[in-house]
């Protein structure tokens, strides 16, 4: 599968393309960059979901994909993270 670099709220992630005809793959996309940016924080998901202060169960299931994340969380999320690694207080 071809791999693609999508940049949200200034941080770049290299994900694989998605076929656009699979119903599933949006949320598939979403779980692959909320991942990514978690990895990006240096974190495990327990630090992770207290750091956010979002219920470990629900970003577990937005990680694997079971759960669709809204994609203003996401970019909520992204900046977070990108502003706390400009900082120095994560990473």
């Amino acid at each position: 599968m071809k791999t693609v670099i999508y940049n949200i709220e200034g941080l770049e992630i290299e994900v694989e393309e998605f076929d656009k005809d699979d119903k599933d793959a949006e949320r598939r996309r979403l779980a692959s960059y909320f991942k990514l940016i978690r990895e990006k924080s240096g974190m495990s998901r327990t630090d992770f979901s207290v750091w956010l202060g979002v219920p470990y169960r629900t970003m577990q299931e937005w990680e694997l994909g079971r759960r669709a994340m809204p994609e203003y969380v996401l970019h909520l999320i992204a900046y977070k993270v990108m502003n706390e690694l400009r900082a120095g207080r994560i990473g």
